[in-house]
């Protein structure tokens, strides 16, 4: 199984690679994907610098444009795909039906994965990206649960891959325009759910409150754990609980190093690791426990087991320092 990992900067592709990553995946420096965050991804130079430098040590790098284009902006999103083609990416992560469609017809030997962004979630929905767009890969939505993703995996037309570890959302793959109720910005089109202008935390005695465009989203205690303030994990009252709780998401993450013999049994072909917003230090502790995980399970599929030492280390790196299976434990059907 390929261990892909995040690079939001050259630093954390270079930390990635040397820490036992299969691939990277990283973003250029606008609204063209997900993660349009300040001080992160990469100019036209240096995404060939990152290409060279992965391709000198024989691993592979993807370039994520898994935004959408608002209507009469498309030319970016074109300019990456170009970009793309001319620097030697290993493969477009994509989820619009339109940039898919140009980038096809345009660069018919470039690879495409479809991006979880597309939400596609069922073999009718894998099916038509291949027949359309020939994608070679999709990326699981993190919905499914262990099941569905076995049933899927037996009747697949591409490759799959699944997110392995990292923060999770609400989950509404692709359609996620929460944030943009708050800040005007959905992180669909424009690479943020919470853009770094908007944020801003206050202590207020024994408190400290986290306001995302100076709206209220969560108070805690000092010592408290907190995680980057987003819509979706903010704290909130209901009509039935005045208690402040976790109504949508909780700030947790995903971590199903105890499924990697599931996920290899299924035939996934790449793990995900999230997180091209954290820094050099989380990549690299994130990669070296995964690559260890791994090795450990192909060097004796049967004699498999988690070790402790790594929990502790990814608890250390999650989100509330809290970690869970998601959607993988819930019998959703």
């Amino acid at each position: 199984m390929e261990l892909l990992c995040p690079a939001g900067n050259l630093a954390s592709l270079k930390t990635a690679l040397n820490a036992g990553a299969d691939a990277v995946y990283l973003g250029l420096k606008d609204d063209t994907n997900a993660r349009s965050f300040a001080g992160l991804n990469f100019t036209p130079k240096k995404l060939q610098q990152a290409a060279e430098y992965t391709k000198k040590c024989g691993k592979k790098i993807f370039l994520t444009i898994n935004t959408f284009p608002k209507p009469g902006e498309e030319s970016r999103w074109y300019q990456a795909i170009d970009l793309a083609a001319d620097t030697g990416v290993d493969a477009l992560i994509m989820a619009d039906l339109s940039l898919l469609d140009y980038a096809h017809s345009k660069y018919p030997h470039l690879p495409l994965h479809l991006s979880v962004q597309a939400s596609a979630t069922n073999l009718g929905a894998l099916k038509l990206y291949k027949e359309e767009f020939n994608i070679e890969r999709a990326v699981l939505p993190r919905v499914l649960s262990m099941k569905q993703v076995r049933d899927l995996a037996k009747v697949t037309p591409v490759d799959l891959e699944v997110f392995a570890f990292g923060s999770l959302c609400i989950m509404a793959e692709g359609r996620c325009h929460l944030s943009s109720y708050v800040t005007g910005q959905s992180p669909n089109t424009g690479g943020s759910c919470s853009p770094a202008k908007h944020v801003r935390w206050q202590e207020v005695g024994s408190d400290r409150l986290t306001l995302l465009n100076d709206v209220l989203i969560d108070k805690s205690g000092l010592d408290e754990q907190m995680g980057y303030p987003v819509v979706c994990k903010g704290r909130y009252t209901t009509t039935e609980n005045n208690t402040p709780s976790h109504i949508l998401e909780s700030p947790t993450s995903l971590n199903t190093l105890s499924l990697l013999p599931e996920l290899a049994k299924a035939n996934v072909v790449s793990l995900k690791i999230e997180g091209r917003q954290r820094s050099p230090a989380y990549v690299e502790q994130v990669t070296k426990v995964w690559r260890a995980a791994i090795d450990s399970y192909m060097s004796a599929p049967e004699k498999y087991q988690t070790q402790r030492e790594w929990d502790l280390a990814l608890a250390k790196v999650s989100e509330g320092q809290t970690t869970t299976l998601g959607a993988y434990e819930r019998n959703w059907q």
